[in-house]
């Protein structure tokens, strides 16, 4: 339906859109009902969604998308087999990701690191170099929460 809104809006129809995303919305209430009913009441802890995102991620590339490819081969879609290939490739990517968060959390580096590194709010940008991320950042009161290891890809 974001989809949907997003076309609407381009084509000149603001309430349209609007509608468009309050469905959107809805559906992803619905969905919350649905997950909470089927895992008694409560979201299962960060630790045990990395462990199933990373497991869902593992079957989208090592089975969904390999499939759809071969598919879409025997099929005559061969364009279409490249694409669903690339799309394994990122998710094998989410997979490591997830996985590598994982053992962040399980090593307890998420907010410490054994040498001096770069610490970056993520809310206001404040930069923090140390072996850990302030208990609260200095500038906008935010709790260690917001902090990251900067990144640095230019």
């Amino acid at each position: 339906y974001l989809y949907y809104a997003s076309k609407a809006k381009k084509d000149g129809y603001e309430q349209i859109a609007g509608f468009f995303e309050e469905t959107a919305r809805n559906e992803k209430e619905h969905a919350k009902i649905w997950f909470k009913f089927l895992h008694g009441g409560d979201i299962p802890t960060t630790t045990v969604n990395l462990a199933a995102a990373a497991a869902g991620e593992n079957y989208a590339w090592t089975d969904m998308y390999a499939q759809m490819a071969k598919d879409a081969m025997e099929e005559g879609f061969p364009e279409l087999a490249v694409k669903f290939r690339g799309v394994g490739a990122v998710e094998k990517h989410h997979e490591e990701r997830y996985r590598k968060l994982l053992k962040n959390i399980d090593d307890s580096v998420v907010f410490s690191r054994d040498g001096d590194c770069i610490w970056q709010c993520r809310n206001c940008g404040h930069i923090v170099i140390g072996k850990k991320a302030p208990a609260v950042c200095p500038v906008c009161n935010h709790p260690q929460s917001f902090f990251q290891v900067e990144e640095s890809n230019y």
